[in-house]
């Protein structure tokens, strides 16, 4: 018995010194560890994921669509602002905020069909089909606002479209 307690007393005896020469013992602590792992991955991953409502991964594909060629036009960006006004029932200052957001969170050019791709498995079963008729006529009418169509546009319309449009039991709109 006086062994485990000298032994006990020599370890707390070493832990304390460590603590008081500034060496950080919470790497011991698998809580801290774990809640630390997942701040790091949330702070540290693409903030595209963090989305959760349906009417922002809406806009994001629609914005997506519109970028995924290359730089937005201004009839491109006035198709989507006046898109996202009478389809979402946003004010025009609400709807410009909308793209804004969209446009920051999509990033580069290059990294759109990678991440829309993402998000079309992580929001598979989530979207009405009335929503995704809804999506793939904004899709169209923004991409329509320019003179060409793309392989990438109709692509990655084609496969909101076949994605989404499995039956889901609860419906709803976007408001």
């Amino acid at each position: 018995m006086h062994i485990i307690i000298g032994f006990l007393t020599s370890l707390v005896t070493i832990f304390y010194l460590l603590d008081r020469l500034g060496i950080d013992l919470g790497g011991f602590n698998p809580f801290h560890w774990r809640r630390r792992r997942a701040w790091l991955k949330r702070y540290g991953g693409d903030p595209i994921y963090a989305v959760e409502d349906p009417v922002e991964v809406a806009a994001l594909f629609v914005v997506g669509v519109a970028k995924i060629d290359g730089d937005i036009t201004a009839e491109e960006k006035q198709s989507i602002v006046s898109e996202f006004s009478s389809n979402f029932s946003l004010s025009e200052r609400e709807a410009s905020q909308l793209l804004g957001s969209s446009v920051h969170l999509l990033g580069q050019p290059l990294l759109i069909g990678t991440q829309l791709g993402n998000l079309l498995e992580r929001f598979d079963e989530q979207f009405t089909p009335e929503q995704t008729e809804s999506l793939v006529a904004m899709m169209t009418a923004v991409v329509s606002s320019n003179e060409h169509l793309s392989t990438e546009q109709t692509d990655l319309i084609d496969s909101v479209r076949g994605r989404f449009s499995k039956p889901v039991p609860n419906g709803g709109t976007w408001g």
